[in-house]
């Protein structure tokens, strides 16, 4: 297997080694773009902006830890976690409703 690859050569084994590595770096963007929002910042400020890009890295790093725990991709953890937050609201609306 060629470690390198020339101008136009490049055996078949490294172009796929190549792609799998670059396809992990479009995962990791499309992850931060959707499930982050990090295209969704309403922030104005160079401070609250940098605190955005920040905060939405934790975010897709804690998503990749919890995707090794469940077997699950980002965007089936987040439905998930989206679907357990409306229960769980759901779940305090009753409460309120009955206690008043």
């Amino acid at each position: 297997m060629s470690l390198v690859c020339s101008d136009l050569t490049c055996d078949g084994e490294r172009v796929a080694d190549l792609h799998k590595k670059r396809w992990k770096v479009e995962e990791y963007h499309k992850s931060l773009k959707s499930n982050a929002a990090l295209a969704k910042s309403p922030t104005r400020t160079l401070r609250t902006q940098s605190n955005h890009v920040f905060l939405s890295i934790c975010a897709v790093f804690k998503l990749e830890c919890l995707k090794r725990v469940h077997k699950l991709n980002h965007f089936a953890l987040r439905a998930k976690l989206y679907v357990e937050a409306l229960q769980h609201a759901f779940g305090e609306l009753r409460r309120l409703k009955a206690a008043a």
